[in-house]
């Protein structure tokens, strides 16, 4: 039996679409290399793929190869030139985007193949609460969820964390707002949000800190680049590097919520 450590699994979703998911996935996911760990990001919007574009990689193959059988996970797999290893979800692609439970699990359990390999699988969900989301959310040992201090992005945030409660998953649930004007404003949107959850749902939303607004983010986007790359001594790279070493130093997750999970054997 092995004794490797179980990688880290950490699940980056959204409530709705446009406050900055993907470019949390993307650039986490390149701070987390940066400090030395082997890190596969995971597109799973099934169907508007786009971590490939915001790393500006190419890829000839996706996801649902894997699920026809006509390649590997390894065989999908892209390596970036920020460290970062990428597979790619399949952008248009309905039939991707609309799994079942069934196929959500199949998709969980297919990377038993690479987990000897890696460090940490960061997976980057479609926004809103599909029952794909919800299942990945499920087999996953962290959550992100991201949100902006807009009314519908703070509504959506805490129905997606409702959603999970209902599903049983109450635990290693993170708060993480973008765009912020600085860490105490931050600190503040977490707060209001936490003690809603607190009061109604019985639950503690964790906090690792925010991502600040800086437009060196959204230039690097542009230049199809993670921050990290554009510009390594920007406020916006300081804030993922911050974020990927709070991840580091956090105890193991408490346990496996869900009925599946990724690299669930590591365990066994």
């Amino acid at each position: 039996m092995s004794t490797k450590k179980r990688p880290d699994v950490i699940g980056v979703a959204s409530g709705k679409g446009g406050v900055g998911k993907t470019t949390i996935a993307v650039n986490l996911a390149t701070a987390m290399a940066a400090e030395g760990r082997k890190v596969v990001l995971f597109d799973a919007d099934m169907g508007l793929a786009n971590a490939q574009i915001a790393l500006g990689q190419k890829a000839p193959f996706h996801f649902g190869h894997v699920l026809t059988g006509e390649k590997t996970l390894e065989e999908v797999m892209v390596a970036t030139p920020h460290g970062v290893k990428l597979i790619p979800g399949g952008s248009g692609i309905s039939e991707l985007a609309n799994l079942d439970p069934v196929a959500s699990g199949a998709v969980v359990q297919a990377f038993s193949q690479i987990q000897d390999d890696l460090d940490v699988l960061i997976v980057d969900a479609a926004a809103g609460i599909s029952s794909q989301v919800i299942t990945f959310m499920r087999a996953v040992g962290r959550r992100l969820i991201v949100v902006k201090d807009e009314p519908s992005s703070i509504a959506d945030a805490y129905g997606m964390i409702k959603v999970l409660a209902q599903e049983g998953v109450t635990n290693d649930i993170y708060l993480l707002p973008n765009m912020m004007e600085d860490q105490a404003a931050g600190a503040m949107l977490h707060a209001r949000i936490n003690d809603v959850a607190s009061r109604f749902l019985g639950l503690q939303l964790g906090y690792l800190g925010s991502i600040e607004h800086d437009e060196l983010i959204l230039a690097g986007l542009r230049k199809n680049k993670p921050v990290l790359a554009h510009a390594p001594g920007s406020l916006g790279a300081r804030n993922f590097r911050d974020l990927a070493t709070s991840l580091r130093n956090l105890p193991p997750p408490q346990g496996i919520d869900g009925g599946i999970s990724f690299f669930l054997e590591r365990q066994l």
